[in-house]
């Protein structure tokens, strides 16, 4: 258990972050976890988190490789104490920053896996329409395949975000910024069929404003999401590995197989960095060079 003062530079941290960034809950969650992961071993070291020193990040850093960490992980927990540290630093509480001279590992950037669009239309049909939870699971795989929207931006969706009329979306994401999404004549019509047949019966009175409701009538969480789109997966067929984001990665995929400029997919997906979507410009490249392989005569 994380001691009193450690707990309370580690919460004065975190109100601090979401201060300065608005960081959603998912992120300041992980830093939580990140630094408390840290605290209990220094527990068992004879340190405090206040006055850690290099020397004992480095060991940590590698206790956790010898765990089983991946280079990624190590990455991400190496940030976390950066930033917690240098916020240290500012706040006049240390006056060195003891992760500075520590390397973080070198990362290959691993392609985000997606689907086939043959795939995407397998998975969307696999619901079983003629039910209220299956009209509600449709719509939501049919939007989430037109907008690209995050899974924590679908699941948090109000009816008043939604203009069915300007076939548009209303997105509150990372950060608090709002972006506008078009929806697309085929989400506009499941919408349209899930509000009228299937979101009354959910709604059961409660007023909830949520778009998507759960047979409580209250909001799904990303952890239900990620079960529903799997057991869809398995009914569709698919075996390959998915990712709460799979229909995110597909829908800017296929946009730039389909000749969609990168920054229009930028605008789209809300990265704030055109770098962060040029990743897609590469898995849109593997799949030619997989379908070249495989029709070509001469692959």
């Amino acid at each position: 258990m994380t001691a009193d003062p450690d707990r309370a530079l580690i919460e004065g941290f975190l109100d601090a972050l979401w201060m300065e960034r608005g960081l959603s809950e998912n992120t300041l969650h992980a830093y939580r976890s990140d630094l408390t992961g840290f605290v209990t071993w220094l527990d068992g070291h004879d340190g405090r988190l206040a006055d850690a020193r290099r020397d004992q990040l480095q060991a940590y850093l590698a206790w956790r490789v010898g765990q089983g960490a991946r280079p990624r992980t190590t990455a991400r927990l190496l940030s976390s104490l950066r930033r917690f540290y240098r916020h240290l630093v500012r706040e006049g509480r240390r006056n060195d920053d003891p992760s500075a001279r520590i390397d973080a590992p070198r990362l290959g950037r691993p392609l985000p896996k997606t689907l086939t669009e043959a795939e995407v239309e397998a998975l969307l049909a696999a619901p079983a329409i003629d039910t209220t939870l299956g009209l509600r699971d449709r719509a939501m795989l049919e939007l989430l395949y037109a907008t690209g929207l995050r899974v924590s931006e679908l699941v948090g969706l109000h009816v008043g975000q939604v203009s069915r009329q300007h076939g548009v979306l209303r997105v509150v994401g990372k950060g608090d910024k709002e972006r506008l999404v078009p929806l697309g004549e085929e989400a506009v019509d499941w919408l349209e069929r899930y509000l009228a047949d299937a979101r009354v019966d959910l709604n059961r009175g409660h007023a909830d404003p949520h778009l998507f409701l759960t047979t409580r009538g209250g909001p799904l969480t990303r952890q239900a999401f990620w079960h529903l789109i799997r057991r869809h997966a398995a009914t569709a067929g698919i075996t390959r590995p998915l990712s709460p984001h799979t229909l995110r990665h597909a829908f800017a995929t296929h946009l730039l197989n389909h000749g969609a400029d990168l920054r229009v997919v930028q605008l789209l997906l809300g990265h704030s960095d055109l770098s962060t979507t040029q990743i897609y410009t590469h898995v849109a490249r593997e799949r030619l060079k997989q379908l070249h392989a495989e029709h070509h005569p001469r692959g």
